[in-house]
């Protein structure tokens, strides 16, 4: 397999999970403004959405989009139970805790790494993010994890949780997301993860 990424991205949570199953892979740096990979590649040729992550597999399919990538990469080793088996109650609530993090929190910072938005503008769409960051606190509260144990949803979560500095919010305005993300940032596989996309080189 190949996962092309960029450093800073969703792409870094699938990256967490490819490690913390031990599956073997190849990461592919993708440079976001050229849409150029390391290995020389037009990315859009890769994914024609033209953004990280994809997954590129033995067989030649290319997978796109965080929650499926990371639900696929979690079911091909089961016995880690880095999601709940298919057709359960518990797997529908993975995928409630996806879709909330992808449209709620990634989708509702997306406007906020645009330069050309006004602050004034900005400030309105970090209300809605605040409120979404509260309820996911509440969920927090009184548990380490998402589901109860560490899953890809939390890999995903943690992720997105990092921007929060770039757009100039205190995540210590929330003590149970602070503590959450130094838990998480702990776990080998984000250590590894992280210190390996920080070793490769610019495209």
């Amino acid at each position: 397999m190949k996962l092309y990424f960029a450093p800073m991205t969703c792409s870094l949570s699938s990256h967490i999970v490819l490690r913390e199953l031990g599956l073997p892979f190849e990461l592919i740096r993708v440079n976001n403004h050229s849409k150029r990979t390391a290995d020389g590649r037009d990315f859009r040729e890769i994914n024609p959405k033209g953004y990280v992550a994809a997954l590129s597999l033995d067989n030649g399919e290319v997978l796109t989009e965080g929650p499926a990538i990371l639900q696929y990469l979690a079911d091909q080793v089961p016995q880690h139970k880095l999601a709940p088996a298919n057709g359960t109650w518990e797997r529908s609530r993975l995928q409630e805790h996806l879709n909330f993090i992808s449209s709620e929190i990634h989708g509702a910072s997306a406007p906020l790494f645009n330069n050309e938005i006004p602050e004034s503008i900005k400030a309105i769409f970090k209300q809605t993010l605040f409120k979404r960051l509260d309820f996911i606190s509440q969920t927090l509260a009184p548990q380490d994890y998402l589901m109860g144990t560490f899953t890809v949803a939390d890999a995903y979560l943690f992720t997105v949780l990092q921007w929060l500095p770039t757009f100039n919010i205190d995540i210590e305005n929330w003590p149970v997301l602070a503590t959450y993300i130094k838990h998480i940032a702990e776990r080998p596989s984000v250590r590894s993860a992280i210190a390996a996309e920080q070793a490769t080189h610019p495209v």
